[in-house]
C-alpha cells in the first residue's frame, strides 16, 4: 500500500454512539400462516427468519426519531451538537420534505444540515462513505440513520416476498478519527425493462398533458422481486465488494475481526461467507429475529453489538451489502 493510500485510509471515523428502534409488534412465522399458505418450517429453512417487527402502518419517521434519540443518549450528546443528519430510506413518508428534515425538527438538531439517500438495502454502507466525506469536508459530527418501514409496501398475498421483511431503524453518530477507513461502492443498473427488485412510485396523475406512449409499464403497486435473480447477483456482489474494500484498506480478510452483512437471506449470507473464506464465528447476524429490514439491518446490528459490549477499540469491521438498483458496496473500518 503506497503512502498516498495510507494517508487517505487514516482519514477514518469514530462511532460516538449508536441507537436503534424495533416496533413493539412482533410477528412470528406462525402468525403469517393465519392468512398465507405457508409454514414456519417453509419460511425458516429458506430464509433463516423466525420473526420480525411491524410498525403497524405508522409513519416511518417515528422509528427514525426514536433511533436518533437513543444514539444521542448513548453518545452523551445533545441534538444541537449534530452538524449533519443523513437518513437512508427507500420507504419515506413523503417525497419531500426529507425524512432527515423531519428528524431534525423532532429532536431539535437546530444546527444540522439534512439529506436523505436512497440506495435501497445498500443505503447504510453508502451513507457511511458519504458521512466520512462530510466529516473531512468541514462538518464535525454526522448522525447517520437508516429507517425502513417496508411493510407499507408489501403485498401480503405474495407469500414468497412478504415473509422476508420487517420494520426497524438504526442510527450512529460519527466524528473524525485517525483510523483506517476504506470503501468500495458499485452498481449494476438493470433499467426499467427488468428491474429485478422494485417498488414503483405511485402517482395519481391528473395532468391534461400526459404522454401515454412513454409512460412506465404497469408494474403493480407493491414490492416485486425475482428471488432467483437477486440471489445470483448477491452471492457474487457481496464477496466482490468486501474483497475490494479490504484491498483498499490494506487489511487482509483474515485480519477482519467482524463481518456484518446485509441481513437479506441466510442462504445468501452463508454462500457469500463461504466464498470469502471467513469463519462463521466472525459473522454477526440477527436475521432470525428481525428479518430483512433493508438499510436498517446494519446499524441495528451495530447497536446490538455496542450495547452488549462486543465492539472494542481497534477492531476491524467489514460491512457489506447489496440492494435494488442493483447496488452493492462495502466499508472496512477500524474502531
Amino acid at each position: 500500500m503506497n503512502s498516498e493510500n495510507i494517508l487517505e485510509n487514516n482519514r477514518g471515523v469514530k462511532i460516538l454512539g449508536t441507537g436503534s428502534y424495533s416496533p413493539p409488534l412482533k410477528i412470528t412465522n406462525d402468525d403469517l400462516t393465519k392468512f398465507l399458505d405457508t409454514s414456519d418450517e417453509w419460511i425458516y429453512t429458506r430464509t433463516g427468519i423466525k420473526s420480525r417487527h411491524y410498525n403497524e402502518g405508522r409513519p416511518n419517521h417515528i422509528m427514525a426519531v426514536e433511533a436518533a434519540k437513543r444514539a444521542l443518549e448513548n453518545a452523551k450528546l445533545c441534538a444541537a451538537e449534530i452538524d449533519y443528519i443523513l437518513v437512508s430510506t427507500c420507504t419515506p413518508d413523503f417525497f419531500f420534505p426529507t425524512t432527515a428534515c423531519i428528524v431534525q425538527h423532532e429532536i431539535g438538531a437546530v444546527n444540522a444540515a439534512c439529506l436523505d439517500i436512497n440506495a435501497a438495502c445498500t443505503g447504510f454502507v453508502m451513507g457511511l462513505d458519504l458521512a466520512r466525506n462530510l466529516l473531512y469536508g468541514g462538518y464535525d459530527r454526522v448522525m447517520l440513520i437508516a429507517s425502513e418501514c417496508l411493510t407499507n409496501q408489501l403485498d401480503f398475498e405474495d407469500r414468497t416476498s412478504c415473509v422476508l421483511f420487517g420494520d426497524e431503524a438504526g442510527a450512529v453518530i460519527l466524528e473524525r478519527a485517525d483510523k483506517t477507513f476504506a470503501a468500495c461502492m458499485k452498481a449494476k443498473g438493470v433499467g426499467v425493462e427488468n428491474p429485478v427488485l422494485y417498488s414503483k412510485t405511485e402517482y395519481d396523475l391528473n395532468s391534461p398533458f400526459i404522454d401515454s406512449e412513454h409512460t412506465l409499464p404497469d408494474y403493480g403497486k407493491r414490492v416485486q422481486m425475482s428471488g432467483t435473480d437477486v440471489y445470483k447477483f448477491a452471492v457474487d456482489a457481496m464477496p466482490e465488494a468486501a474483497k475490494a474494500a479490504c484491498e483498499k484498506s490494506g487489511f487482509s480478510l483474515d485480519e477482519i475481526d467482524l463481518l456484518i452483512p446485509h441481513q437479506a437471506n441466510v442462504r445468501i449470507i452463508q454462500t457469500a461467507v463461504k466464498t470469502l473464506g471467513i469463519s462463521s464465528e466472525k459473522v454477526h447476524t440477527n436475521i432470525e429475529t428481525h428479518g430483512n429490514t433493508s438499510s436498517a439491518c446494519m446499524p441495528v446490528c451495530l447497536d446490538d453489538l455496542n450495547r452488549s459490549g462486543k465492539l472494542k477499540a481497534g477492531m476491524k469491521l467489514c460491512l457489506v451489502g447489496f440492494g435494488a438498483g442493483l447496488t452493492y458496496g462495502s466499508v472496512v473500518m477500524e474502531l
